[in-house]
C-alpha cells in the first residue's frame, strides 16, 4: 500500500477510507494501535501473518500483546466506504478531526494530521539516503 490521503473524522466518529486503499485492504480488515501515536488498517491476509506469529509465542512474552488484540476493532465498510474509528482509539492516536491515511507497504496508518505534519518534518533527504543505505540499496 502507498499513497497519502487527507480526511476528516465526522462527529460520529466515521473516517472515508479512499477507493484506492479499499481495494488493497479487502472486505474485511482490521483496525488496531500502530507502532507510533498512530493506528495501523491491517488487511485480512496480514492479520492473519500477525495472528500466526502470536500464536507462537510462548505464553510469557504473548501477554505483551494483549492491549493490541483488546482493542483492535475487525471492520467492514459501510455503503459509503467509511468505518467507525472507536473512542478508545481515536483517543490513542490523537485523532479528532483532520486525519491523514498513509499506504505504508502490508498496511495503512491513520495519523492526526498535526501528527503527521510534525513526522514530515523531520523527514529529510539525509534521513531518506540512511534508510535506503539501511535497507542495502
Amino acid at each position: 500500500m502507498t499513497g497519502t490521503y487527507e480526511h476528516n473524522i465526522d462527529a460520529k466518529g466515521r473516517l472515508f477510507i479512499p477507493s484506492k486503499l479499499r481495494e488493497e485492504l479487502g472486505v474485511t480488515f482490521y483496525l488496531a494501535m500502530g507502532v507510533d501515536a498512530c493506528l495501523a488498517i491491517y488487511p485480512q491476509s496480514t492479520w492473519d501473518r500477525f495472528t500466526e506469529k502470536y500464536r507462537s509465542l510462548p505464553m510469557s512474552q504473548s501477554k505483551a500483546m494483549r492491549p493490541l488484540f483488546a482493542n483492535a476493532v475487525k471492520c467492514e465498510l459501510d455503503s459509503q466506504g467509511r468505518i467507525v474509528v472507536p473512542q478508545k482509539l481515536r483517543k490513542y492516536a490523537g485523532l479528532e478531526k483532520e486525519t491523514v491515511i498513509i499506504g505504508v507497504n502490508d498496511r495503512a496508518e491513520i495519523w492526526s494530521a498535526e501528527k503527521w505534519a510534525e513526522e514530515e518534518e523531520e523527514m529529510t533527504p539525509e534521513m531518506m539516503s540512511a534508510c535506503m543505505e539501511a535497507l542495502g540499496f
